[in-house]
């Protein structure tokens, strides 16, 4: 690494996007992330698909609980 930059022509906000969404990484244990893929290939549709059809159903039953 250099002692000093030269950000005199540098952009402020060049790469900034208002609204823009972080997806966060999730990461499975292998035996899980196994299943799921085993699975989603069975069913022909995607990981994450499966993942939010199974988180959505558990948020509706923590929430008909509560």
């Amino acid at each position: 690494m250099k002692k000093e930059y030269d950000f005199s022509k540098g952009e402020r906000g060049k790469f900034y996007h208002k609204g823009a969404e972080f997806n966060m990484p999730i990461y499975l244990e292998p035996d899980i992330a196994d299943f799921i893929y085993k699975l989603a290939g069975k069913k022909n549709v995607e990981v994450e698909k499966i993942v939010n059809d199974w988180l959505r159903r558990n948020i509706g039953l923590l929430e008909s609980i509560q």
